[in-house]
């Protein structure tokens, strides 16, 4: 059978604070309400972090907040059609430091979003390198704390 190539999308790894106080944002998905990171398909005429930062304000009202120009990581899910089919898809993770929150957002009526400690962020979303994602964050905050 012959392997189609991934689909891309961009993702923002949204949080707030310092050291111990450091928060991760996350938001439900439309469709199964599972705990995600906002996450988009490409946008024309914007670069991948600045797509990354314009799914942070739709779905989870991130504002007047800065991107990494780069990727901080990537991970691989399956993107399940609405012909039931699944589609690998790779996403690419832009660090943004959230420094302000809107109430009101274009998808503030169909998403929750929580703000949670990378440890928890790990136990609650599903993708295995998403978690690992937010693990790096975790050990990276105790190498500081440590070092």
């Amino acid at each position: 059978m012959l392997q189609r190539p991934k689909r891309l999308q961009m993702a923002a790894l949204c949080h707030r604070g310092e050291g111990d106080k450091k928060e991760y944002l996350l938001v439900t998905s439309r469709d199964t309400a599972r705990w995600i990171i906002p996450k988009g398909w490409p946008i024309r005429g914007l670069k991948s972090s600045e797509t990354a930062l314009r799914e942070a304000w739709e779905e989870a009202g991130v504002k007047n907040s800065p991107v990494t120009s780069a990727p901080i990581g990537t991970y691989t899910y399956q993107k399940k059609r609405a012909n039931g089919f699944e589609v690998p898809v790779e996403t690419l993770v832009y660090s943004v430091e959230v420094n302000d929150l809107a109430h009101d957002f274009p998808e503030a009526h169909e998403r929750e979003r929580k703000w949670v400690s990378a440890d928890t962020a790990a136990e609650l979303v599903n993708e295995t390198q998403l978690k690992s994602i937010f693990r790096q964050q975790q050990a990276a905050r105790q190498q500081c704390m440590s070092g």
